[in-house]
């Protein structure tokens, strides 16, 4: 039996599941979508319906309106990017009787982007996104967000004793892990590989011909490791493009492909009209550093000896942890990361409620005032409150580094 870990997201879905007739949960394929989606709704009636299920899925296509009026009348709909005639379907059986939580749906491709959905569910659908596991979903601590922490009247007094450690060869095996249930619950790491790469294979032969008609199937896999090895830093086509004799703009569109599939992103820079040196390119950042490591062939060991590596996939790690952690909040937060043509920089920004908050990842366990450089020209550029200047690294204490500036052990978030 597989364990049940607390998810950040369940109050927010439960919450939504009120007030709105549909809320979808949607992110990347094992990602616990389903899991989180029965756990909430079968003790309250509702009915499972997988797309997977390929008579379902052959119902649900041949006739949508009469699949969709014949349905109980809660409903959890699996895999729901795998029938997008359904939509305009369900908005006619939710408009006729506008209950609230009438359906949850999952998806493991952004429908958001499909061309079928485009406003046929707004202002009757929540969308919550759910990634791989955090740190603390993991530990079991799920209580705050790390947002809920950051206070910066008292963050020296915000985290118990035992959570500032240093986590040091622990360090690369955190990372190395990744977030995927059924990885971690493999007992090797040649164990957890092998699911990688029959989760990747599974995902690029079937979700992505789903969603498009891929006419050079064998780049997909390639593409996937390359940016692996660019996660973290900017983005830049050409350099993906160079070993495919296919030109960028077919790379450009399996690189969205990629993105709608939930395995890599764009991170996008901040600037404002103080930062005029500001540079306007991306970061790629991929959805899971244990998907990375896969791609790559690291392991723990390994990747503890390659300090470089480390440190850049330790980056997109807490990256992915803090947004974890602002998804499962009732408050907007946007995100970038910051740099100008004097290569200061900030690995991610945050903004949210016109406050600013700036992190700085080192995988190293001492920190230095140079390491702010970054985040004080952030501050003195940003018109509204800065509110804080982290920098987290592998240390065991919490450090002021001024007024509104700590460094911050990574262990916090685990």
């Amino acid at each position: 039996m597989s364990l049940i870990y607390p998810r950040l997201a369940e109050q927010s879905i439960r919450l939504a599941l009120k007030d709105t007739p549909v809320v979808l949960i949607h992110g990347s394929r094992q990602s616990g979508k389903t899991t989180l989606a029965k756990l909430i709704g079968e003790p309250s009636g509702y009915t499972y319906i997988s797309f997977d299920d390929v008579s379902q899925l052959n119902a649900a296509k041949y006739d949508p309106v009469g699949f969709v009026q014949n349905l109980p009348a809660y409903c959890i709909l699996d895999e729901i990017q795998r029938v997008p005639e359904l939509f305009t379907s369900i908005k006619a059986v939710v408009d006729n009787q506008r209950d609230p939580g009438r359906f949850i749906l999952t998806g493991s491709a952004n429908i958001l982007l499909l061309p079928t959905l485009a406003d046929s569910l707004a202002g009757r659908m929540e969308v919550i996104n759910l990634r791989p596991l955090s740190r603390a979903e993991i530990s079991g601590r799920c209580e705050k967000t790390i947002f809920d922490e950051l206070d910066n009247n008292q963050i020296m007094a915000s985290f118990a004793p035992s959570r500032l450690y240093r986590l040091g060869s622990r360090l690369a095996e955190v990372v190395s892990a990744g977030g995927y249930p059924p990885a971690l619950a493999r007992a090797t790491e040649s164990r957890k590989a092998t699911w990688y790469r029959d989760y990747v294979m599974t995902i690029l032969q079937r979700d992505a011909q789903d969603l498009a008609n891929i006419q050079h199937f064998q780049v997909l896999p390639k593409l996937l490791e390359l940016s692996a090895s660019q996660s973290a830093r900017l983005f830049n086509v050409s350099d993906l493009a160079a070993p495919f004799s296919i030109s960028r703009p077919t790379i450009s569109n399996y690189l969205d492909l990629l993105t709608q599939l939930f395995m890599v992103e764009l991170l996008q820079p901040y600037h404002n009209n103080r930062l005029s040196r500001a540079v306007k390119t991306p970061k790629l950042h991929l959805l899971d550093t244990g998907l990375a490591c896969s791609l790559l062939g690291e392991t723990a060991s390994s990747l503890g000896q390659n300090r470089a590596l480390l440190g850049q996939l330790l980056e997109t790690f807490v990256y992915q942890e803090l947004k974890k952690h602002s998804e499962a909040t009732e408050t907007l937060m946007k995100f970038y990361h910051y740099r100008d043509k004097d290569k200061d920089e900030v690995d991610i920004v945050v903004e949210c409620n016109r406050k600013l908050y700036g992190f700085e990842v080192k995988a190293a366990s001492t920190v230095t005032s140079a390491d702010f450089k970054g985040l004080r020209k952030l501050e003195r550029s940003f018109q509204e409150p800065f509110e804080l200047g982290i920098v987290f690294y592998d240390g065991d204490k919490i450090l002021p580094f001024g007024k509104g500036f700590y460094a911050l052990p990574i262990s916090v978030l685990m």
